[in-house]
């Protein structure tokens, strides 16, 4: 039966050789799990390993281990994840199923990769697997939910997620994919990594070692006579051109792009040596999105702004968006948080169609500045409107949407 958090850290105080690791490693993951952790860091120092843990996006130290066990609990890891345990200077990546206390199953991925003071090791706890994703409550606002669904049933074309490494664009992809999987079409999925698993699909896991690449996957996915397609990541040139030519030939496809914002994403495509008039004809819709900290509903309290604090605002936003609405609110910090005032994570997003004005801006290789600009005027929210009006609504805090947005 794994420790609680008070008894891991009794356990640490005891000598290395009488520390049971099995038992300390499924309570590091159950105490991870209880905390709502996204991931588990394990760094190694000269003289210690420190655990942290990443709750809402934030970093938070947890535990240190003693350095003595350190190589037995990377060790235990690569048991429970089928790596090779008597190699220790290359990388390895895996993963392994695990059982919380409350008989709750999810995947595990970890990487584990040799630093100055030996190795380290980093956990994804991949508990939405079993979540029930739907459009609706995803926190889309109306105008853009039409837009995605509208996107979502033409039977051609590219739905494109953008945002960094942890926006949540896979969970909402994966959230598009399980409303489009019926029996009547066939889904293939080419990944690196796979994060979860869906049933009734095809899913092929990216392998460079074989040469396995996004392009060479995708080329292959072409002939598996595929309705719709997931493409990970359109990452370079070869894998753009082959991914409009799928969609500009009957297929459905979805994948992600590393941009800033849904404007830029078109101006990348061009950077990547896909003919403007192509991507004009494949791009059905861009979702930018980022994922901010959603005020705790045990400790909600409310806080009013200074004048100066407002103007400084309003220079980021509409007159509109700041008239009567000077009514903000924080989570004051409790026990169900855990004094940070957060608990969750909502997202917020952009949602970029691709209208009659858009698609001549294109073709006339206009910046991404001014693609914006014309996606403004055609009635886009930028995310950081969006934001705002999740802060009106009392989901999240003004300091969290800068701090994710970097204003």
């Amino acid at each position: 039966m794994p420790m609680n958090k008070l008894e891991i850290e009794k356990e640490l105080l005891a000598p290395a050789n009488e520390i049971s690791i099995i038992k300390l490693v499924d309570s590091l993951i159950d105490h991870a799990y209880e905390s709502r952790a996204s991931d588990i860091h394990i760094d190694p120092a000269s003289d210690k390993v420190t655990v942290r843990l990443r709750i809402d996006g934030v970093m938070h130290g947890a535990f240190i281990l003693p350095k003595e066990i350190q190589s037995e609990v990377i060790t235990r890891l690569k048991v429970l994840s089928g790596l090779r345990t008597d190699e220790h200077q290359i990388a390895q990546d895996g993963r392994f199923k695990f059982i919380a206390e409350d008989k709750k199953e999810f995947d595990i991925r970890i990487s584990i990769v040799p630093t100055y003071y030996e190795e380290n090791a980093v956990l994804r706890l991949l508990v939405e697997q079993g979540q029930a994703h739907n459009l609706d409550t995803i926190g889309f606002s109306e105008r853009d939910l039409n837009i995605v669904k509208s996107a979502m049933q033409k039977p051609y074309g590219m739905i494109l997620a953008t945002g960094p490494t942890g926006s949540g664009k896979t969970t909402t992809l994966y959230t598009i994919l399980k409303i489009l999987n019926t029996d009547d079409v066939e889904i293939i999925t080419i990944e690196d990594p796979i994060e979860y698993s869906l049933e009734k699909t095809t899913q092929i896991q990216v392998n460079n070692q074989t040469s396995l690449t996004f392009a060479k996957g995708l080329r292959s996915i072409l002939r598996q006579d595929p309705n719709i397609i997931m493409v990970g990541e359109i990452r370079d040139e070869e894998t753009a051109k082959i991914a409009v030519n799928a969609a500009l030939t009957g297929h459905l496809l979805l994948s992600t792009l590393h941009t800033n914002d849904a404007p830029t994403a078109l101006p990348r495509l061009i950077d990547m040596g896909v003919e403007p008039f192509l991507i004009v004809s494949t791009v059905n819709v861009v979702i930018a999105q980022r994922l901010v900290r959603q005020i705790c509903s045990d400790c909600k309290i409310e806080k009013k702004y200074s004048l100066s604090a407002l103007k400084t605002l309003g220079a980021h936003l509409p007159p509109e968006f700041l008239s009567d609405n000077q009514n903000f609110f924080v989570g004051a910090g409790c026990k169900t948080c855990g004094n940070s005032g957060y608990l969750g994570r909502v997202p917020i997003h952009e949602v970029f169609e691709i209208t009659d004005a858009i698609r001549e801006a294109i073709v006339s290789r206009v910046g991404a500045q001014e693609i914006k600009e014309i996606a403004k005027k055609e009635g886009m929210t930028t995310m950081f409107e969006d934001g705002f009006k999740k802060v009106i609504a009392g989901i999240t805090t003004m300091e969290e949407i800068l701090r994710v947005i970097h204003e």
